[in-house]
């Protein structure tokens, strides 16, 4: 009987150890934090990195907007057709002012084309419905007084989509296409 006694006694304190373990458990909140963390980690990073992403577009885009009008200063004084610029030329000088940000050999394309008047300047969507680049690409840098076009473009990759909605491509493959367009009157150069 004793020994029973024992046995439900040293039961009884196992019972009670257990119960002020858990309870002890129940109320630490320093593991709180890393659990809340882990349930907001996943959208606050993608939540970062779509923003960082954002902001680089935003920069490749002004970039490109700089290179356009220094390089279609080139034409518009006269050096690129005085010194014989055909497409290939004309886009090795608009790769030397964006050198490190954009993959220049195969991704800017130069559009170049001369107007009778401004009023008679068209830029029409370079993409289809099916979000394909659709370009016919010409080089027209007109001579004296003539009215120029210049429009630079790049298919710029887009890595960071939030819940499937990848709201900065505009084309198929999960690129966006940035455009930049300089329209101007030729100097009369000679």
């Amino acid at each position: 009987m004793a020994r029973q006694m024992n046995i439900r006694r040293f039961a009884q304190l196992k019972l009670n150890a257990w119960k002020r373990a858990t309870s002890r458990l129940y109320r630490r909140e320093d593991g709180a934090a890393a659990i809340e963390f882990g349930l907001v980690a996943v959208p606050f990073l993608a939540m970062v990195f779509a923003i960082m992403e954002t902001g680089l577009v935003f920069f490749a885009g002004q970039a490109l907007e700089t290179a356009a009008s220094d390089s279609a200063r080139l034409i518009m004084t006269g050096q690129a057709q005085t010194q014989g610029f055909d497409q290939a030329a004309f886009k090795n000088a608009v790769c030397n002012k964006i050198q490190g940000l954009f993959n220049c050999a195969g991704g800017i394309l130069v559009d170049v084309r001369t107007y009778t008047s401004f009023g008679n300047i068209t830029n029409p969507n370079p993409v289809n419905s099916q979000g394909n680049l659709n370009y016919n690409f010409v080089y027209q840098p007109g001579g004296p007084g003539d009215i120029v076009v210049v429009r630079l473009m790049y298919q710029w990759p887009v890595y960071v989509s939030l819940l499937g909605l990848n709201a900065l491509s505009n084309m198929s493959g999960s690129n966006r296409l940035l455009i930049s367009t300089v329209a101007f009157r030729n100097e009369p150069y000679q």
